[in-house]
């Protein structure tokens, strides 16, 4: 179980995007992420018949390491740690901060 999933708000604490905060959209195994809006690269794109593509410069998201996020604390305001309980024999994750449960105030929309 990872610390950070997808859907999580996160915010930026080192690099070029620090402070900016943003959303998860995908999270790969080799301990990256991609944010919505953040990390953005230019990439020369060719025209594409087949897909109908236009060619191009076309702004896209790179990913960012795992290390340089950390997951927003909507009660706070602030960035936080994740840790891990056990409730009712599963698994969840709770802030360490306020020991409160992570995916409880997201399907909340805090």
């Amino acid at each position: 179980m990872h610390k950070i999933r997808r859907d999580d708000e996160i915010i930026v604490i080192a690099g070029k995007e620090k402070g900016k905060r943003g959303k998860v959209l995908k999270v790969f195994t080799d301990n990256r992420l991609v944010v919505s809006g953040l990390n953005l690269i230019k990439r020369h794109t060719k025209p594409n018949q087949m897909l109908g593509a236009q060619g191009g410069i076309v702004k896209t998201e790179a990913p960012l390491h795992v290390s340089n996020v950390a997951v927003f604390n909507s009660e706070t305001n602030k960035a936080d740690r994740i840790g891990f309980k056990v409730k009712d024999g599963k698994k969840i994750r709770v802030f360490k901060s306020t020991q409160q449960e992570v995916d409880v105030l997201t399907m909340l929309g805090k």
